[in-house]
């Protein structure tokens, strides 16, 4: 389970950084979605998924000020491809899907855009704004587009200052009965 390792020097390492435009670390923002996936009590993979949602901006290495420079980091890419080599689709899909999801929301729900952060509102433009018909469509194919969706809220909600949730290690468990599961 090196793999388990790898994913906790990434927090230790690089979990303490903004989470860009909010008032929360990348590990805060992890542990809560984490700890909001568990509360709904979803399944392990999800669970794993939510907590691992954003590993891509803590391996691509680029400043979360990027955004300001109108660039997009494709964190999700970037999270989804070093995670397939370990984790299953049920947690590599979710994971890719949650910044298509929240593209999905802003096109099917009028209210969801007005309710977003502004920094994620502007992150939602460099990922490519409204969907059309086609992605929608597209994207309401997947298999797992109702596990990104619901990932799309707890991420939105996961941005609380200084949040009690449970630590790090007691997601071990979680991380490992899925990876468990594909040996």
């Amino acid at each position: 389970m090196e793999i388990v390792e790898q994913i906790f020097q990434l927090f230790a390492a690089n979990g303490e950084n903004a989470y860009f435009g909010e008032n929360v670390s990348q590990l805060e923002h992890a542990l809560q979605a984490a700890y909001l996936a568990e509360e709904a009590k979803v399944d392990s993979t999800l669970i794993v998924a939510a907590l691992l949602h954003d590993v891509g901006h803590l391996l691509h290495g680029m400043d979360e000020g990027i955004a300001n420079l109108g660039i997009d980091g494709k964190h999700e890419e970037v999270g989804e491809i070093w995670l397939s080599k370990h984790f299953p689709a049920s947690v590599t899909e979710p994971v890719y899907l949650h910044v298509s999801a929240k593209r999905y929301l802003c096109s099917t729900d009028k209210h969801y855009l007005s309710q977003l952060s502004p920094a994620s509102q502007q992150s939602f433009h460099l990922q490519g704004g409204l969907m059309t018909s086609q992605e929608v469509a597209d994207f309401e194919s997947n298999p797992y587009f109702r596990e990104a969706i619901q990932l799309r809220y707890w991420d939105d909600e996961a941005k609380i200052p200084q949040l009690q949730v449970p630590p790090l290690e007691h997601y071990r468990s979680h991380l490992v009965a899925v990876l468990g599961n594909e040996a």
